[in-house]
């Protein structure tokens, strides 16, 4: 977030993060199912534990992930392709990506806790869909990108 949200605003992730880096962090003992089920176990005792549980509809939770997208869009608005391929180069620069990346999952793991989408099985679903729309048909870079 280009602003930092106070401890009592609604809306903002909450304890994505702590003072030393990420919490509640564990080993490859711990899938990554069982990771975000507890990250998102997390996000909603937080917004609970200061009452923002009204402010967490859908569409709050989407207008909120789509800003924090643009957050981290802005970091990267004027950069040559070059030059955005070394932004983890510089560590005040890395630490703005990592900062927005970590809001834009808080937020879209927040709205699909609330809509009940698990999140893995959509993303699973949806590159089943994409394998079969787009098949691969020839040699690596043969074939266009969909945005082409």
């Amino acid at each position: 977030m280009s602003e930092e949200r106070g401890a009592n605003e609604p809306g903002g992730p909450g304890g994505a993060t702590g003072p030393t880096g990420p919490t509640g962090a564990t080993g490859a003992d711990e899938g990554a199912g069982e990771r975000i089920d507890r990250l998102q176990r997390r996000l909603a005792e937080f917004a609970a534990a200061r009452g923002w549980e009204p402010y967490h509809t859908p569409k709050n939770l989407a207008v909120a992930l789509s800003v924090e997208a643009a957050e981290l869009v802005e970091i990267f608005q004027w950069l040559t392709p070059e030059q955005s391929a070394r932004v983890m180069e510089k560590p005040d620069t890395a630490h703005r990506v990592a900062d927005e990346v970590a809001d834009v999952l808080a937020y879209l793991l927040q709205f699909c806790e609330v809509l009940g989408v698990d999140v893995l099985d959509a993303l699973a679903a949806k590159i089943e869909r994409n394998e079969l729309r787009f098949p691969v048909t020839g040699p690596p870079g043969a074939d266009r990108h969909s945005s082409e």
